[in-house]
């Protein structure tokens, strides 16, 4: 089974994001940028299903030169070949911009099966992956933990978590799945991946290549606009309640009260 896997490069959860002071975007400068985590798990599936049905694990995404860092993980962890869309007119995408030039990526090759990670762990909006699935015109499933492969390779049993329970859904292929955590531990790349990984074929596609026009990319093709972007209010300073049990404990339930307004 050839099985795509559209993933993101963003800044490491562990950085520390500081706002332009007009507000405009964040400041890049000495940021540390990862695969994003959920995307992980996409990768990791692909190369399961690749070694237990053969075929291959191609990985997609979109974004400026460094991106191509994040591919040549995700090669190093065993995928076989890469897509990198990179142009400045790609730049400001949103969820459906983003989706856009993907899918028109994706009709180029013959694939399976897609998989994407639920969200993007920068902006949060869990979009990518459904507005892929209506511009392929393909069925989709979203949040899986479990996914079986029928052994005809025509359809697939997933799994994913509702309130109160789980659900369980058979899909026709190919489709697109977005994969959280619990689906499965992502390995490390190896030595060996790593060298590997430098001979991998990353292709790179620009807007030309693309065959899109320039106003359904990008910004220019975005549903969102960004007006502005700002920092979180800082925590007020913590409290530390003195005194005898009793009259600690009053005044515990007090500030609880009156201040927090949690009681």
């Amino acid at each position: 089974m050839n099985v795509i896997v559209c993933m993101k490069q963003v800044p490491d959860t562990e950085t520390l994001i500081k706002v332009k002071p007009d507000g405009s975007g964040i400041v890049t400068d000495d940021i540390k940028y990862v695969m994003n985590p959920y995307c992980e798990f996409a990768v990791e599936e692909s190369l399961r299903i690749k070694e237990k049905q053969g075929g291959a694990s191609i990985l997609v995404t979109m974004g400026p030169a460094r991106a191509v860092e994040t591919l040549r993980t995700g090669l190093a962890m065993g995928s076989d070949r890469s897509i990198h869309l990179n142009d400045p007119a790609f730049e400001g995408a949103d969820g459906f911009a983003t989706a856009k030039a993907l899918a028109e990526a994706i009709k180029k090759e013959q694939y399976d099966l897609i998989l994407c990670g639920k969200q993007a762990v920068d902006d949060d909006m869990a979009q990518v992956g459904q507005s892929l699935a209506e511009l392929l015109n393909l069925p989709h499933v979203t949040l899986i933990t479990k996914l079986e492969i029928s052994a005809d390779k025509k359809k697939a049993k997933v799994e994913r978590e509702v309130d109160g329970g789980k659900e369980v859904i058979e899909v026709g292929l190919p489709a697109v799945l977005t994969c959280q955590k619990g689906l499965n531990e992502p390995r490390y790349a190896s030595l060996p991946g790593i060298m590997k990984a430098k001979k991998k074929e990353v292709k790179a596609i620009n807007l030309g290549a693309l065959g899109l026009p320039a106003d359904q990319v990008g910004a220019a093709g975005s549903k969102i606009k960004i007006m502005k972007y700002s920092s979180p209010p800082s925590r007020p300073p913590g409290k530390i309640v003195t005194g005898e049990i009793l009259e600690a404990a009053q005044k515990l339930v007090k500030l609880l009260r009156e201040e927090a307004k949690v009681i």
